[in-house]
């Protein structure tokens, strides 16, 4: 079935003086998707949701919705909402009030408004708690409020700009469940944007990684986690193993390239030629230790020493020190009554991988 595209972005650019915080952007956004623009400060991920959400102004391009033109349209007559990082609740008023001011705003009528509000509660549970004020609530009940508030509107788009960012790490991870519980009972669209690794991850159904402006992949989380298309992406979403390798031969959709004077077998998915320089890419939990004076059937091999040894308890992190001179990160799950995954500081042993968990670049 084919997707329906309900924001497009088509050519977007927006400068502030002499910086381009958004360079010439193409983005389509589907109706219903939870989206998730993704990167480091300064990239362009939240000016793209404040041009959505027509609090910036376009210098070129055009922003459409259903097919409509929206540039130069006022804030208040997109059919959108938007939940701050700073939630911008307001502090004088109940949160009955808070959730029902833009209601108030176009005029509704009361038994609509308490209806809606009453509605909005139920969805991000907070029933009971119409009279409080903001300073009487968490910080995890204030970001509900401004959730409520945005979407008891009825928004078509739900813009969230870094909304978890002020939680703690607990109540973060409870409010992600939320989110993504919040918007399959909706269906409503949602575009997220944080620079959270974990939270895009773990919440979306698209994710793009931007870097200075642009977009640098756009794909589903295992997309882009397990297949980078570049360096910037792999190494800004999770951790990642880099090694510099030469293409030996090719041959039957294979590779052979040379690493420290070990060859390996990949696969040929990007058509290299025998001589090309690459890069291979491993993630730290895609890698395989063993002990140096276990005998090593899987074929080549890198040899090193553990420097350190870091438990987490359902997993260990290991920091290897190859002879090559390269220091590498392997995760490794953790069980107390397998003895093959107990390493110690200064333990020589050999690491490799299953054939076909790689990336080239």
């Amino acid at each position: 079935m084919e997707k329906v595209s309900l924001v497009r972005l088509r050519g977007v650019t927006k400068r502030f003086d002499d910086v381009v915080a958004v360079d010439a952007l193409d983005l389509d956004i589907y109706q219903g998707e939870f989206l998730t623009l993704l990167g480091p400060s300064g990239c362009g991920k939240t000016t793209v949701l404040r041009l959505i959400a027509g609090f910036e102004t376009l210098d070129n391009g055009e922003i459409s919705m259903n097919g409509s033109r929206l540039n130069g349209t006022p804030p208040n007559k997109r059919n959108v909402n938007t939940v701050f990082q700073s939630y911008a609740l307001f502090p004088h008023m109940s949160v009955f009030d808070n959730i029902a001011f833009g209601l108030k705003m176009k005029q509704f009528d009361k038994k609509i408004i308490a209806e809606q509000v009453a509605e909005a509660l139920e969805i991000v549970k907070l029933t009971g708690m119409e009279q409080r004020k903001p300073y009487q609530l968490s910080g995890g009940q204030q970001q509900r409020v401004a959730m409520a508030r945005a979407i008891v509107n009825k928004p078509q788009v739900l813009l969230l700009d870094e909304p978890l960012s002020a939680l703690d790490y607990r109540l973060r991870q409870e409010m992600e469940i939320e989110l993504k519980r919040i918007h399959r009972q909706l269906g409503i669209t949602f575009v997220f944007v944080t620079h959270d690794q974990e939270e895009a991850i773990s919440m979306s159904d698209r994710i793009a990684v931007m870097n200075q402006g642009k977009i640098e992949q756009i794909g589903t989380p295992i997309e882009i986690y397990e297949e980078p298309e570049n360096m910037f992406v792999a190494r800004f979403v999770g951790e990642i193993n880099v090694f510099g390798a030469t293409v030996s031969c090719v041959e039957n959709g294979n590779a052979i390239v040379d690493i420290h004077g070990q060859s390996f077998r990949v696969q040929n998915r990007k058509h290299l030629t025998s001589g090309q320089e690459v890069r291979i890419l491993l993630r730290p939990e895609d890698i395989m230790v063993t002990r140096d004076e276990e005998s090593v059937t899987s074929g080549p091999s890198m040899a090193g020493s553990i420097e350190e040894v870091i438990y987490k308890g359902k997993t260990i992190d290991l920091i290897i020190s190859l002879d090559a001179g390269e220091t590498i990160f392997v995760t490794q799950f953790f069980n107390e009554d397998q003895e093959d995954v107990v390493f110690r500081q200064g333990q020589r042993v050999h690491v490799d991988w299953p054939y076909g968990w790689e990336v080239v670049l």
